[in-house]
């Protein structure tokens, strides 16, 4: 009775398998084919073939997302494990996987659990027969521009073979866990995620609502990120006490965003560095002066734009409290954070 069940847990482990999405456009029907091996008592590795078929949904800009839909796993299961099955009195199996994949996106790397279905399926006498399983990779939001790709694992399966009462068999039910075999791709999906095919050139300013200053901006802007030169703000604190303060803003973290209209919004997350302020002329912050925290800003593109060749980009953001400054960081603090603050910006395509 031990060789038989088996040569029937061997036939059966494998009859569920996770997601095999082949690379592909958006909304396309898909095939692909795999092979697992499972180690059993007795009758060492057994090999299954696999046929996936899903359509999913590649979102066309970082922000984005990802879905799956119309997910089957068909298994061909060999008349050796079916000749297993009717000497325990099966006469259907059923059950359920937790299948592993892994999606990278950038600097993001998530595990996703598949959980799957395995339809009741009826085992004939003798001869091969195929069963279904069903599933779906969850909604997941791409925040990452470049390449993505989603790879296989290793899965796991809970069946359960039963007789035509619908009591359970000999074998009740059992977990077993398989492998993908040597030699075939992992990565089962693999796509860039487009940004813009665009570089531009960045002029413009930024309004310092606190200070009452605007400074210059120069950078450039690819994909959702931008990069801005230094510059310095002119004020007057109490109406005459003349000052300067050197602005840095760089990206802080991934930049993400998304299509709209003719233009885009780009969801910036910026540091903002001060490495020289000073009053009447004297140096007052240490050179680690800068923003306590990264600024989140919406830059949106105006009427007026277009991909090819540029248009306007603008946002508001808040400053807040400072940091690093030195004996002056309460100070110089309460002359900038706060929020109302402005990039106007214009877009030139290079």
């Amino acid at each position: 009775m031990r060789k038989t069940r088996s040569l029937l847990a061997a036939g059966l482990a494998c009859l569920v398998l996770p997601l095999a999405v082949p690379p592909a456009d958006a909304s396309t029907p898909m095939d692909k084919r795999l092979s697992f091996t499972c180690p059993f008592p007795l009758i060492g590795k057994q090999k299954l073939d696999v046929e996936v078929k899903a359509s999913f949904e590649v979102p066309s800009a970082p922000g984005g997302t990802f879905t799956t839909a119309d997910l089957t796993v068909a298994v061909t299961v060999p008349d050796k494990s079916t000749r297993g099955l009717a000497l325990v009195g099966a006469a259907s199996i059923e059950g359920t996987a937790s299948a592993g994949v892994t999606l990278a996106n950038g600097s993001l790397t998530l595990p996703l659990a598949l959980p799957l279905t395995v339809a009741k399926t009826a085992v004939p006498a003798s001869g091969a027969f195929t069963t279904q399983a069903t599933g779906s990779v969850p909604p997941v939001r791409l925040p990452n521009a470049g390449r993505t790709t989603l790879t296989i694992g290793d899965f796991s399966t809970r069946l359960t073979p039963k007789k035509a009462d619908g009591s359970f068999t000999g074998l009740g039910s059992f977990t077993s866990d398989c492998t993908l075999d040597p030699g075939q791709d992992p990565v089962l999906l693999s796509f860039d995620l487009g940004t813009s095919s665009h570089d531009y050139g960045v002029t413009g300013s930024t309004t310092l609502k606190a200070l009452g200053a605007t400074a210059p901006l120069t950078g450039s802007f690819t994909g959702f990120s931008p990069a801005f030169d230094r510059t310095r703000a002119e004020f007057k604190v109490l109406g005459f006490v003349p000052g300067t303060a050197d602005l840095q803003f760089s990206p802080d973290g991934p930049q993400t965003g998304e299509p709209a209209g003719d233009g885009f919004v780009a969801h910036a997350k910026l540091a903002l560095a001060l490495p020289q302020v000073t009053l009447f002329g004297l140096p007052v912050a240490d050179a680690g002066c800068r923003a306590s925290a990264p600024i989140p800003v919406d830059l949106k593109t105006g009427s007026g734009f277009a991909p090819a060749s540029g248009g306007p980009l603008s946002g508001e953001y808040p400053i807040p409290p400072l940091t690093g400054c030195g004996a002056f960081t309460a100070y110089l603090s309460s002359l900038l954070q706060g929020p109302g603050n402005t990039f106007a910006l214009t877009l030139t395509a290079r």
